[in-house]
């Protein structure tokens, strides 16, 4: 992971200078929306997605008009994140019986990110993919245990409290995904899909220490988790020239006004 952030250091590095030597402009802006959470567990689990989880933030851009250099920026977010396991695989057989403890984790992301970009329809459309690395900060989690109480399926939810010699609050991760602008003057509407795909363990190795409850131990290897969101936003570009696009070199044009000189 080490070697993976360096080389994006170096290669933002290297973006950065084209940029300064370009037409280069600063954006801010902001973004809203939801998705999915989800854990990844060694041994492997019955696990489940959480749908509907929340996002939102700020974000900041540095980006020419050059279509390879694209953009490099910095997002800050908050972001819902956690996992639902099922507690009971082994005392049932229909998985409609199943029992799942859930975890809800909230979260601080700070993405930083490389952006290539192409424009359509006369540098009113610009399309983009992203990728770089994440950091991440857990805040506060709460966690919900399903229980048969009677012959009915209840749901209790409890605060879940950090330990640091089971949890870790810390974490770091990839992300990559992609997205649609429409241009306006010099304002940004876009629409954006993202994977953040964990690296960091939510839980610490269980040599360490190890999570009982009711009855549940939960022992991971591994337990690293990622999200699946899907956000809209708006971007604001300092300077009152409004956005600029790519535009192909004027050589062709040179040339045909010499052709015509000549003739």
């Amino acid at each position: 992971m080490k070697r993976i952030i360096y080389t994006w250091l170096l290669v933002g590095a290297v973006l950065v200078g084209g940029l300064t030597r370009s037409s280069a402009q600063h954006t801010i802006g902001f973004n809203v929306g939801g998705g999915m959470a989800s854990g990844r567990f060694e041994p492997t689990q019955e696990t489940k997605p959480i749908w509907g989880i929340l996002t939102g933030g700020f974000s900041w851009r540095y980006y020419t008009s050059q279509r390879v250099v694209g953009a490099v920026g910095a997002d800050l977010e908050f972001m819902q994140r956690g996992f639902s396991i099922a507690t009971n695989v082994n005392r049932v057989d229909d998985p409609k019986d199943y029992l799942y403890y859930t975890r809800n984790v909230n979260s601080l992301v700070l993405p930083l990110v490389w952006q290539p970009h192409t424009y359509m329809l006369k540098r009113r459309i610009r399309l983009y993919a992203e990728a770089g690395v994440t950091l991440s900060y857990n805040i506060s989690s709460t966690y919900e245990m399903e229980k048969i109480v009677d012959g009915v399926k209840q749901t209790e939810k409890h605060d879940y409290h950090f330990s640091t010699v089971r949890d870790n609050r810390w974490g770091y991760g990839l992300v990559g995904g992609g997205g649609v602008a429409v241009l306006l003057g010099q304002y940004e509407l876009n629409a954006r899909v993202r994977y953040y795909f964990g690296y960091a363990d939510i839980l610490k190795n269980r040599n360490k220490h190890y999570d009982t409850i009711e009855g549940f131990t939960l022992t991971p290897l591994r337990s690293p988790l990622d999200n699946l969101t899907i956000t809209i936003g708006m971007n604001y570009r300092f300077g009152k020239e409004g956005f600029e696009a790519w535009k192909p070199r004027r050589k062709r044009e040179k040339n045909r006004e010499v052709f015509e000189y000549s003739k």
